[in-house]
């Protein structure tokens, strides 16, 4: 039997800075992202009035999720969207919701605090300002932009999750990491899986944030080290010194404006800049999963659905939503995935799958079912999937 050339397992003997540097040292050009505005520091950007502009053709969609997914995997491994959310209002509307549920955590001694530093955090804030207001988290995460990253890097099944991160003036830059999976891991764990499996761990999420303060350089926005996703082992070697040095040797940095949107690939080296200015840095941290993955976060979807159906329902009566706007909100609140669940008490129904959370949502709202038949409906679905 000839063995592969591959490795099965990484070792920190064959981490070399060397390799990184081979696939970090390229230019990203215009001539490969056609629907761009511009690249700057090797990070490509779009604008939203034209992102939105050319969604208005059905036929677009595709060749745009290609071009993101292309991005994300062969490209630099992060793209910016200028005005994803063009009504700043809405922006400063959710601000104002992140700040209740902060000082009611301080109060409660619930709020603990963020993993990488003394600044302010609000965990599962996309449950937390669900439930406190429905209608502008319609507005906020119905956003066809962020429907539009989420797809072409994961699909139409995708789960959300979101952490609120409030940066203080005088906190400290982070240290260069990947994300969630692996990135989680220690160095010992990080060895014991195997090498496909490290290299597959990007495919399974989408990180990003939502900008609610504009962020000149002296705030530190996100550090990026372009195409290092493509080192493919780097979870295994970031913590080592030689990589960090050259980190932050080759890191590169935008500014970003209240209303834009950076997502980019969990694998990519990264790390949030020092915030030297007077003010608080402000992003909404969204973490999109693939459904064939695990979250980092469990979400009460019966406390988000009881809380959104209603205003859904009646903008829908009132004919004030597109169905663009109907679908993107529900796949925000509600399970997509058909499983896992238990085949015996629910079979699948005309194919392979039995029917998901989200698509009895969408008969509900199709029928105009009031919220009592919708929960008896859920509450049926999830004793169906219980062993």
């Amino acid at each position: 039997m000839t063995r592969s050339l591959s490795p099965s397992f990484f070792l920190s003997s064959g981490f070399r800075s060397e390799d990184l540097n081979k696939v970090c040292t390229r230019n990203t050009t215009l001539q490969d992202y056609p629907f761009a505005a511009s690249i700057k520091e090797n990070i490509i950007l779009y604008e939203g009035d034209s992102l939105r502009r050319e969604m208005l053709n059905p036929g677009k969609e595709f060749p745009l999720k290609t071009e993101l997914c292309h991005c994300l995997k062969e490209g630099p491994g992060v793209f910016v969207i200028t005005e994803a959310i063009a009504d700043l209002s809405i922006i400063d509307e959710m601000t104002v919701i992140f700040r209740k549920i902060l000082e009611k955590e301080k109060i409660s001694g619930e709020n603990r605090g963020d993993h990488f530093g003394n600044n302010e955090r609000i965990w599962n804030s996309i449950q937390k300002t669900c439930i406190l207001a429905p209608d502008l988290f319609i507005d906020y995460y119905g956003n066809a932009l962020l429907a539009l990253a989420c797809r072409a890097w994961l699909g139409p099944q995708y789960q959300m999750t979101a952490q609120v991160n409030i940066v203080k003036p005088g906190s400290e830059a982070q240290s260069a990491h990947r994300d969630y999976h692996l990135g989680f891991q220690s160095d010992e764990a990080i060895a014991e899986f195997p090498a496909h499996a490290q290299v597959m761990s990007q495919y399974l999420t989408l990180q990003g944030a939502i900008v609610h303060s504009d962020m000149p350089l002296e705030t530190g926005p996100t550090l990026f080290l372009p195409y290092s996703h493509q080192y493919s082992q780097g979870y295994g070697a970031i913590r080592n010194p030689v990589f960090t040095r050259y980190f932050e040797d080759h890191h590169v940095q935008l500014p970003l404006h209240k209303g834009d949107a950076v997502f980019f690939n969990p694998a990519l080296f990264h790390a949030a800049g020092k915030n030297s200015s007077t003010h608080d840095r402000i992003a909404n941290l969204v973490q999109i999963s693939s459904p064939f993955g695990k979250t980092m976060e469990t979400i009460n979807h019966c406390l988000m659905i009881e809380a959104v159906y209603p205003v859904l329902l009646a903008r829908i009566k009132n004919g004030t939503i597109s169905d663009t706007m109907i679908r993107d909100t529900v796949i925000a609140i509600a399970d997509g995935y058909s499983f896992p669940t238990n085949l015996d008490s629910d079979p699948p129904i005309d194919g392979n799958a039995p029917e998901s959370a989200c698509q009895i949502i969408h008969r509900a709202l199709t029928d105009h079912w009031p919220m009592g038949p919708l929960k008896d409906a859920l509450n049926a679905y999830s004793k169906r999937r219980q062993a």
